[in-house]
């Protein structure tokens, strides 16, 4: 964006209520107001675009004050709801990821988040560095760590605590050569997740940094690294991720993945760089099947990364695709439990059979127009037609009774959960390579979500009245890197 707009922008927030944030311009030094000079929050379709740059401090300021009330907003959610699903509140596991993680994030990760903290308080939400850093770690730290020691907190029988296993959270594709309609990389992804958190990410951070690599990358206010996962890079990849369902495994020694997913992604400038840097000191935190293309040399890779097993695939002709099941046979079967690999009652199996067929059906066509289409795929293949459901790629388990299930200790089948599809982003290389992408926020089929209504209905979930919000139907958004 050029100088000249920034600033524009940059007064305008001075001087308003940017995200119904009131900001005390005389609260404000001289020094910050020339940060915020150079950076800039724009809104469209849901989405909250926010363009930050510079030393890392100084990009962590721009990032928390021009996010702070969402911040806020997603904080208060995200204790409650942390409650209520884990019988611990979010400062618990914020506290005990500050005294595992400090030492291991690097010192330029470390000034940014500071600086997050800095802008989130002169933003009038007052926060501490530890703080950011537990909000980083909370989808490891939930789904990773806490299975691995809950036994330790319990008081009621054996079992009662600790149940939560990773979660399936995305279903992804990347397709390359032949398989494009212009022989070059076309990626999209979309999140899966309980709606109350599913609901904060609708941020697209552009980040040029005074060191490495511009990133663009879809997240949630406060987060240093994407962890939804979507990023286009300034060293020319393109790179999302599928989590490994039922994966079970933490090292609390090593370093977190959201450390080494923005390390990875800010200095790498090719696949194998990219996968070495997330894989060193790998602590099995988030574990994913990751979605790599170069769109310098136009070829993809598939990288399953468990804590002990890891599977790397490349080619320049053909397709990958996530549906949170690992093919790698060890992570499947050594570090991983209930995955339905081959169970089209369940989610996981039916999308690792659908994805191939939507993929064959559109190859040599497959563009950004395509890719969008896939990803707001409703064909169940258990029920053989279309209806949306848990099983579908664009998934919607709120609609969802699921009678067909034996095992009621599978991830996520309980009837009509308030989770699902939440979003959808591709992009190509001809896009990418001016960092730019398209994105769809709420479900990527476009069905909207009327909170009130599925309350009305669903009063088993009435606990989360007044943290679960109503999404729009939105269109799909294209975000020009070049502006």
């Amino acid at each position: 964006m050029k100088a000249s707009r920034l600033a524009a922008v940059a007064v305008m927030l001075l001087f308003a209520c940017a995200a119904n944030v009131a900001i005390a311009a005389e609260e404000l030094t001289g020094e910050e107001k020339g940060w915020l000079a150079k950076a800039n929050r724009a809104e469209e379709n849901g989405w909250i675009r926010v363009n930050i740059g510079g030393a890392p401090f100084e990009r962590g300021f721009q990032h928390g004050y021009l996010l702070a009330a969402e911040f806020k907003d997603a904080w208060r959610v995200y204790d409650a709801m942390t409650l209520q699903t884990t019988g611990l509140g979010l400062d618990f596991f914020v506290n005990k990821a500050a005294e595992m993680h400090r030492s291991k994030i690097p010192a330029e990760q470390l000034d940014e988040m500071r600086g997050i903290a800095a802008g989130f308080t002169k933003g009038g939400v007052p926060a501490t560095l530890d703080q950011v850093i537990g909000w980083n770690a909370w989808m490891e730290m939930t789904g990773y760590w806490w299975p691995t020691v809950a036994e330790q907190y319990k008081s009621a029988a054996p079992g009662a605590v600790g149940m939560n296993k990773a979660k399936s959270h995305c279903s992804a594709f990347i397709a390359t050569g032949s398989a494009t309609r212009d022989g070059k990389i076309v990626i999209g992804h979309e999140s899966f997740t309980e709606f109350w958190n599913g609901q904060y990410f609708n941020v697209i951070l552009d980040i040029t940094p005074d060191k490495g690599y511009r990133m663009v990358m879809q997240t949630s206010p406060g987060w240093i690294a994407s962890m939804t996962d979507f990023w286009v890079t300034g060293g020319g990849l393109v790179v999302v991720e599928t989590t490994l369902v039922g994966f079970v495994g933490y090292d609390a020694s090593k370093v977190p993945e959201y450390v080494r997913a923005r390390t990875a992604s800010q200095y790498a400038s090719s696949i194998d760089e990219w996968v070495k840097l997330v894989d060193a000191q790998n602590n099995g935190g988030y574990a994913n099947a990751w979605l790599i293309g170069d769109i310098k040399s136009n070829q993809i890779a598939k990288y399953e990364q468990g804590l002990i097993y890891q599977n790397l695939e490349k080619k320049k002709d053909g397709w990958f695709f996530g549906a949170n099941v690992p093919d790698d046979p060890r992570i499947r079967n050594l570090e991983s439990s209930d995955v339905g690999y081959n169970d089209i009652r369940q989610q996981t199996g039916a999308r690792r059979t659908r994805w191939p067929q939507l993929l064959g059906q559109h190859e040599g066509r497959i563009d950004a127009a395509i890719g969008q289409a896939m990803l707001g795929d409703t064909f169940d293949v258990y029920l053989m037609r279309i209806e949306p459901s848990s099983r579908t790629i664009s998934s919607h388990y709120d609609t969802d009774p699921q009678p067909y299930v034996s095992d009621p200790n599978a991830v996520w089948n309980v009837p009509f959960y308030p989770a699902g599809s939440v979003d959808g982003k591709v992009t190509t290389a001809d896009a990418a390579r001016s960092m730019s992408m398209w994105g769809r926020f709420g479900r990527a089929d476009g069905l909207a979500f009327d909170a009130d209504e599925f309350l009305r209905i669903h009063p088993q979930w009435n606990w989360q009245q007044g943290y679960l919000k109503s999404r729009p139907s939105e269109p799909w958004t294209y975000f020009d890197g070049a502006k």
